[in-house]
């Protein structure tokens, strides 16, 4: 099995503390769906700064999953809370290296 990296970008932060936890309900109930496909449920992504004329990504997030290919992967953000509030995901295959 791959890991593949979803990179979160853009989305509507919620308007309140109820719609808040109703937000965090969403995403606990999809790791729960995705069970042991989540490696690394990740992290809101905060302060950046972009070193030798690298373009900032504009990403706001990230989480790290296990599939069985690409296609597989992409079909697993189906329902995904990022995507309710408007957000779009990248979804990235990373490459072991041997050590």
């Amino acid at each position: 099995m791959a890991k593949f990296l979803y990179l979160y970008s853009g989305g509507a932060p919620p308007a309140d503390e109820e719609a808040g936890k109703k937000v965090m309900e969403a995403w606990m109930a999809y790791f729960g769906r995705m069970g042991p496909k989540i490696v690394d449920g990740g992290a809101p992504l905060g302060a950046r700064h972009s070193v030798a004329g690298a373009p900032a990504s504009g990403a706001s997030g990230y989480s790290i999953i296990q599939a069985d290919s690409l296609g597989e992967a992409v079909r697993l953000t189906e329902g995904h809370p990022h995507l309710m509030s408007g957000g779009a995901i990248e979804v990235l295959e990373t490459v072991p290296i041997p050590m």
